[in-house]
């Protein structure tokens, strides 16, 4: 097979995984050898984040390259809007340069038929509309959770994982000639906590069997797809990303490390990271980068790869990193970062990073030194803390305020988790379910 002169770009999003849950970030209980293998081939990302703690709007910022408030998708979910319909997303992009497109997996970005990956530059979606179903077949399975293509159901045997992993293989091998971008979005390791039962028995005396079991799956079927792409002597030519949406949730076995906080808040453990980039053709693998680097910059890196000349008229928060992936320029990609989710936000500049409760208070830390972001540093270094708070609120000032929140039980959770984190003391509740928060809401 010819060699493409335009790379084919692969987007490898998996779902609510812990910071350390890989070998190549320092897991000694999971086992992710084809996952390792990926990153060894690449370059791992250190200071890596997303552009919000929780799925939808993460993953809306990524496919938009822009802060996901300049349209106001802000909270989780989708509150009946979905993604604007003034954004362009990379699909469209590559699309209307002659790249085949193809989302699979998990869209959580809309379901009303505008707001569909058919709708917004993908020829191609396998997978499902909703935030989170089971791993296994739906009997009654609602529009949003049944696993269509295309928009007709379809009715599978098996693991999704499997599905998803099979489906994407498939694309691949009916592609053809033209260059192709694909969005594999894996709801692993989200929960519902399901895995096959041989994966079960392979890990029946693990401590965190059920999460063992689905990571070795989602490793499989990575596996798999590069095994595929080298078959067909794509590999070299095939810029691969792979990262996770947010951090690790509080209900799924996940480990954070060092980390303070998991998914949903603004400490680093709910948006700091694993993030691969792999290129063979453009740049040698094995090496680490520790610049401060976003989910932003997929999209100006990848049409960067593909020669593609950004539209005058497209904003882009995101940089390119092949400069830095190539190491022919050194540093931070960016000066500033900024995270908001209704009344909590950050904002991190170099290596200090503020965080503000609203009704609360805020806190500063220096990253640097102290990662795990325990020491408030806020009065003891009032001209780095107003200098970080005069950037946020001009950043904010840009942003759209959001379109939907949720839910007052929700947000008063979230309220308490960060207030108790800020005073690193102990979190006694972590969702509305819990018998602790029933009782004292009286529910």
């Amino acid at each position: 097979m010819i060699e493409k002169v335009q790379p084919n770009v692969i987007v490898i999003l998996i779902d609510d995984a812990g910071y350390i849950d890989f070998g190549f970030m320092g897991s000694e209980d999971l086992d992710t050898p084809r996952i390792d293998e990926l990153a060894e081939s690449g370059t791992i990302f250190k200071d890596a984040h997303v552009s919000a703690t929780v799925c939808a709007p993460s993953r809306a910022g990524l496919l938009t390259g822009i802060y996901q408030q300049r349209f106001g998708f802000e909270a989780n979910g989708t509150g009946g809007i979905g993604l604007s319909d003034a954004v362009v997303t990379m699909a469209d992009v590559f699309k209307d340069h002659g790249y085949n497109t193809y989302a699979l997996g998990k869209w959580h970005l809309g379901s009303a038929y505008s707001d569909q990956p058919n709708q917004r530059g993908f020829d191609q979606f396998y997978g499902f509309l909703a935030g989170s179903r089971s791993y296994f077949p739906i009997q009654n399975a609602t529009e949003e959770n049944m696993l269509q293509n295309n928009g007709e159901r379809v009715f599978f045997e098996g693991y999704m994982t499997d599905v998803l992993g099979d489906q994407s293989i498939k694309y691949i091998q009916e592609n053809g000639d033209k260059p192709f971008f694909m969005y594999l979005a894996y709801n692993a390791v989200h929960t519902p906590m399901e895995a096959k039962e041989k994966d079960l028995k392979k890990y029946n005396k693990h401590k965190r069997q059920k999460l063992a079991a689905m990571t070795w799956s989602l490793d499989e079927n990575v596996g798999k797809l590069i095994d595929k792409l080298e078959d067909l002597n794509l590999r070299d030519n095939t810029l691969i990303y792979f990262l996770s949406d947010n951090g690790g949730a509080h209900n799924n076995q996940s480990k954070g490390g060092v980390l303070k906080g998991w998914k949903g808040n603004e400490y680093e453990g709910g948006h700091r990271v694993p993030f691969v980039v792999s290129y063979p053709k453009a740049f040698k693998g094995g090496n680490s980068f520790y610049g401060l680097t976003s989910s932003l910059d997929i999209f100006a890196t990848s049409i960067a790869a593909a020669g593609i000349i950004k539209p005058s008229d497209l904003i882009l928060d995101g940089v390119n990193l092949l400069p830095y992936l190539t190491q022919n320029k050194t540093g931070n990609p960016h000066d500033q970062l900024f995270w908001k989710k209704l009344d909590k936000s950050a904002v991190r500049i170099g290596d200090f990073k503020s965080i503000t409760l609203e009704g609360y208070g805020s806190v500063m830390y220096n990253l640097k030194n102290n990662v795990s972001e325990t020491e408030d540093i806020s009065q003891k270094n009032k001209v780095d803390f107003l200098r970080l708070q005069k950037a946020y609120f001009a950043w904010q000032a840009q942003m759209s305020k959001p379109l939907w929140g949720e839910g007052k039980d929700w947000e008063n959770v979230c309220f308490y988790i960060h207030k108790q984190l800020m005073l690193n003391e102990k979190v006694l509740y972590k969702d509305i379910w819990s018998p602790i928060y029933l009782k004292d809401n009286n529910k």
